[in-house]
């Protein structure tokens, strides 16, 4: 296994307070889709721009959506043809498409 890159005590704080900075901005998102005060095209009109929620996993952004859950979840994005490990921001136009299709007909 790699070794941690060799930081100074300085640069590792700057880093770990980085890192809860998007696990707090991603569980927002994630609190606010389940919630129904944000939609699935804004979060992913938003993925291109913000590089913390470009590097959400697709799965975890649907499972936050109301009346999806890990199953269909993973279920539609078989059916539309995303990989379970793939982030907003490497989803295709048609993916993106197919996508919003699919959850707002649901």
């Amino acid at each position: 296994m790699a070794l941690p890159p060799a930081l100074t005590p300085a640069q590792r704080q700057a880093a770990l307070e980085k890192a809860a900075e998007v696990r707090r901005q991603r569980a927002e998102i994630k609190g606010r889709l389940k919630g129904g005060s944000l939609t699935l095209d804004a979060v992913l009109a938003q993925a291109s721009t913000d590089e913390a929620i470009g590097k959400m996993r697709v799965v975890s952004v649907l499972e936050s959506l109301p009346g999806i859950g890990k199953v269909k979840a993973k279920k539609l994005m078989a059916s539309i043809g995303i990989s379970e490990s793939r982030r907003l921001q490497g989803l295709g136009v048609n993916q993106r498409e197919a996508l919003l299709k699919v959850t707002t007909k649901s």
